[in-house]
């Protein structure tokens, strides 16, 4: 039984690790038609210094507790973007690389390949294809078209932080912001909602914090996610937080940042 739970637990981690939630289950069309609710928004924008960020992690799954450690490096110049993710568990050591590489476009990042490998898995592949304006995928037979701001698992996060921080006010309680967003073999919609300022324990210290929140889909097959950020910290992610229906969840606390540049 706790092997089961280790595998379990394991497979939690790794859905959460990557700083998304998973789009794998829900059916698109494969012929590059747009889907519904593809959000096409062009929205000002500031990139954060560029930054590497430590963070500690722990789990629960079916009672089974598990901890573990993330690396992310988030280098950005006016021209190109670099966001990379290396996620470790005790007992299992390196679980999940995960890497967006891209340009900067008037919409924010523009991501042209999004590689993730995943424990005891093979390497996948997405690619934004941005001389015919479309984005396909190692694994199956979809793709999507580019209309303008699309995201991948990885880089959806930073752009909402671009987002944030250009936004001169507007990004506040009670405010929507939507983003179409590619995974391992699909995309769709991600819709966040931004809740109220908080003061929140990190091992950084105490941290302000504004808490948005990843709405999951319509259908239910999408996790929760709470995101914190940080103003005072370049409104870098402080907190993450994946929750599943049945409250089993992944939390990420930033533990130190180290600025690469300005």
């Amino acid at each position: 039984m706790t092997v089961l739970f280790l595998k379990t637990a394991l497979a939690l981690l790794l859905s959460g690790a990557a700083l998304a939630a998973s789009a794998d289950e829900i059916d698109h069309p494969a012929d590059g038609r747009p889907v519904d609710g593809h959000p096409v928004e062009k929205r000002k924008f500031s990139l954060p210094p560029s930054a590497e960020l430590d963070y500690a992690i722990r789990a629960e799954q079916s009672g089974l507790q598990l901890s573990g450690e993330g690396v992310l490096k988030w280098n950005a110049t006016d021209n190109i973007y670099h966001i990379e993710l290396e996620t470790r568990a005790a007992l299992f050591g390196k679980i999940l690389d995960s890497k967006s590489d891209g340009a900067i476009d008037d919409y924010g990042l523009a991501p042209t390949v999004f590689a993730e490998k995943r424990f005891h898995k093979d390497q996948t592949t997405t690619v934004f294809h941005r001389d015919s304006k479309t984005i396909s995928f190692s694994v199956g037979s979809s793709s999507y078209p580019i209309l303008g701001g699309e995201q991948d698992r990885t880089s959806a996060i930073w752009e909402l932080i671009s987002v944030a921080r250009g936004a001169h006010g507007k990004f506040k309680e009670n405010t929507d912001w939507a983003f179409f967003v590619a995974g391992q073999h699909d995309a769709e919609p991600w819709a966040f909602k931004v809740d109220k300022m908080e003061t929140i324990r990190t091992p950084m210290g105490n941290v302000n914090a504004m808490h948005v929140v990843k709405v999951p889909s319509p259908e239910g097959k999408s996790q929760k996610v709470d995101i914190w950020l940080a103003p005072s910290l370049e409104w870098y992610p402080v907190r993450l937080r994946y929750t599943e229906q049945n409250g089993d969840y992944i939390e990420q606390s930033l533990s130190n940042i180290n600025k690469t540049g300005k």
